[in-house]
């Protein structure tokens, strides 16, 4: 059996009780070295053989799944933050199927969620914004042309862009492109629920020049939109005295 287990955005405990518990039952785990807490291999077995995932292909992530397999191993796949983003889980979950190797999946707390409690910040303010678009530049691996940054910005939706902190002078060009204003509130969090976390508030304008200064070029989010500042938003009808809901009526 195998699982595919998200990690979490960096802080070990803030790995799902489900991922640590089969953590801790793993024979094998294969974990994502580069980005991973290594904190979290604290919790498997003595005998539990670890691969580093940074420094192998998808074939041979695959080898040492079926190597496992054979001899009745539980593998854990242990993937940054959420595996469903940006995890490249999709390809390995195609293979175990082609093998007839049953898999299942854990979630994990993505970087994304991280920035925000980092922040005390709430994506979908109303009146501000009620989407949230997920989403990266194009660099040595391409985008479709659909979701260029600056399309994307044309919506005035929370943008969260992941893998681009080596390209803010071009991002920042995009999102001016798509429609945002040079004073647009920013946040740049690096490395998130990490002991080194930074984090920064800008602008559209400014946001090259405030990760040059702090040396800031791989390893962080770019929030951008007005939620960042939550000024000017509308309370929320939810807990509103004049709004029923199914639980609170009038009657």
């Amino acid at each position: 059996m195998v699982y595919f287990v998200g990690a979490g955005s960096g802080a070990p405990d803030l790995i799902t009780v489900r991922g640590q518990r089969l953590l801790q039952r793993a024979d094998v785990i294969i974990y994502a070295g580069s980005l991973v807490n290594p904190l979290l291999l604290e919790e498997k077995k003595p005998e539990c053989e670890v691969y580093n995932s940074a420094k192998m292909t998808l074939e041979e992530v695959i080898q040492v799944i079926k190597g496992a397999e054979q001899k009745g191993k539980m593998t854990v796949r242990l993937h940054t933050g959420d595996p469903s983003i940006y995890g490249a889980v999709r390809e390995q979950m195609d293979i175990l199927e082609q093998e007839g190797i049953v898999y299942e999946s854990c979630p994990g707390v993505s970087s994304f969620c991280g920035a925000a409690a980092t922040l005390n910040l709430e994506y979908t303010l109303p009146e501000i914004s009620q989407s949230v678009i997920i989403t990266r530049m194009a660099g040595r691996t391409p985008v479709p042309e659909k979701e260029e940054i600056a399309l994307f910005a044309a919506h005035q939706a929370t943008m969260v862009i992941f893998l681009s902190a080596g390209m803010l002078e071009e991002l920042s060009n995009r999102l001016l492109a798509g429609g945002y204003q040079k004073d647009t509130p920013v946040a740049l969090v690096y490395k998130a629920t990490w002991p080194e976390e930074e984090t920064y508030i800008c602008t559209v304008g400014t946001l090259n020049e405030i990760a040059k200064q702090h040396q800031i070029t791989k390893t962080a989010l770019v929030i951008v939109g007005e939620v960042v500042t939550h000024n000017h938003y509308q309370r929320s009808n939810l807990y509103h005295p004049d709004f029923e809901t199914e639980f609170r009526t009038w009657k």
